[in-house]
């Protein structure tokens, strides 16, 4: 075997212990330090559940291997003991909506993937969740593009912010919404773009607690859209964010091929 192919397995053996690595923080937790290299997705630390020293020791072991770490459904308790373990070298970052701690060395910076998420609401109290989904979306590489409150209780507040996507060129549309959810059949009825219908938790009476909305987006007649479970804001960011880089590198290909 010459020089240059020993180097290359070599290489493809480093990947692919990178790509299956797993970091082992006592009894505690088994971290897969290695998914966004392997899926382009981040592990993030679901924060709901666990004593908030206990997060703070995850966040601290997922920086060290990857750089950053994302929390979810963090409590200020969970942000208090992330910034006390948390040295100089990092920057810490909480979005009070979406409950929402990002950690950062000072060195780390994302990778660019090129995609755009355009993101609805259909009421003010879907915010938190459309909140989870973009911080995912943006931290997975892409630019995102958000309007509030545009539900079908007020239809025509809808076709504006709509126009404005479609002119933005967004690869996918995330629409969240509670209540009878139909704001997202609504959407993938206009659009020639793949929407993601995210159910909230945000309704009561007949059908509450989202259930009435997940039924609704499920049952929709509209093709082209995809349905996330309820109050699921980090995997619709997640699968949102695969579809739209991947569109982002086809896109960035033609414009380095017109311009070659």
């Amino acid at each position: 075997m010459s020089v240059s192919k020993f180097q290359q397995s070599i290489r493809r053996l480093q990947k692919k212990s990178r790509l299956l690595a797993v970091s082992e923080l006592g009894k505690l937790a088994k971290l897969d330090v290695g998914r966004e290299v392997r899926k382009g997705v981040p592990e993030v630390i679901l924060a709901e559940g666990k004593e908030p020293d206990d997060v703070a020791r995850i966040v601290g072991k997922v920086v060290v291997h990857t750089g950053r770490a994302i929390v979810s459904r963090a409590s200020q308790k969970h942000l208090r003991a992330v910034k006390l373990r948390s040295g100089s070298g990092l920057e810490v970052e909480y979005d009070p909506r979406s409950r929402m701690i990002v950690v950062r060395s000072k060195s780390y910076r994302t990778n660019r993937g090129g995609g755009r998420v355009g993101i609805l609401t259909a009421g003010t109290s879907d915010i938190p969740v459309a909140e989870e989904a973009r911080i995912i979306a943006e931290e997975m590489g892409c630019k995102t593009k958000s309007f509030n409150d545009v539900g079908v209780a007020g239809l025509h507040r809808l076709f504006e912010p709509l126009k404005d996507l479609l002119r933005w060129d967004a690869d996918v549309i995330l629409v969240v919404a509670g209540r009878e959810g139909a704001l997202p059949t609504v959407v993938a009825g206009i659009v020639d773009v793949p929407v993601v219908g995210v159910p909230t938790s945000r309704s009561y009476g007949f059908g509450d607690k989202g259930l009435a909305a997940l039924a609704a987006m499920l049952q929709s007649c509209s093709l082209g859209m995809s349905v996330v479970n309820i109050d699921g804001g980090v995997g619709a960011g997640a699968v949102a964010a695969m579809i739209a880089n991947r569109v982002g590198q086809v896109r960035a290909s033609r414009s380095d091929t017109r311009e070659s």
